[in-house]
């Protein structure tokens, strides 16, 4: 297995809209195994292929006590099942140390496959719900900072920008 390189916001990539995966093959479970260890890594609970710069319908998410039960998603859809919202305080991987409120549907129906390309239906709820959904936005090239205002999504970008050109 091998840590995966994060890309960060504003990456460009990060806005390519993913592709269905069509091939069910080894190369597909090494990278559910990689993009695992990867946010395990890098102390996530979710991470989307595009995320990692591979540009297929692929999400990992873990949000167990004990980070041990990695649930994975291929080709995952949403159905919103009522009116009911729900505001949480997001994070991501790729916009590293800022957390800002988002409101998203409260009851949602997935529907997806498992890495063997077996179809599966779920019912989440609570933050699993909320981390399906904030996945599902990357597979569409859609970021959580995309739910702030302009103003604030271009403070943190500039503040992004600036890390990113500090010598590591």
């Amino acid at each position: 297995m091998a840590i995966l390189k994060i890309l960060e916001f504003p990456d460009p990539r990060l806005r390519t809209i993913a592709k269905p995966v069509a091939h069910f093959d080894a190369a597909l479970l090494k990278l559910v195994d990689d993009m695992i260890e990867t946010m395990y890594e890098a102390d996530g609970v979710g991470l989307a292929a595009t995320q990692v710069d591979v540009h297929k319908r692929l999400l990992v998410i873990d949000v167990s006590e004990d980070r041990n039960e990695p649930l994975v998603f291929v080709n995952p859809e949403i159905t919103v099942l009522d009116d009911s919202l729900r505001e949480v305080k997001e994070g991501c991987l790729s916009v590293p140390g800022f957390y800002e409120p988002v409101t998203r549907p409260e009851h949602i129906l997935v529907r997806a496959q498992d890495k063997q390309g077996n179809a599966f239906e779920l019912q989440p709820e609570g933050l699993l719900a909320v981390c399906i959904q904030h996945e599902l936005d990357h597979l569409n090239g859609k970021l959580f900072v995309d739910y702030v205002s302009a103003l604030k999504r271009q403070r943190i970008r500039s503040k992004l920008e600036k890390q990113q050109r500090q010598p590591a």
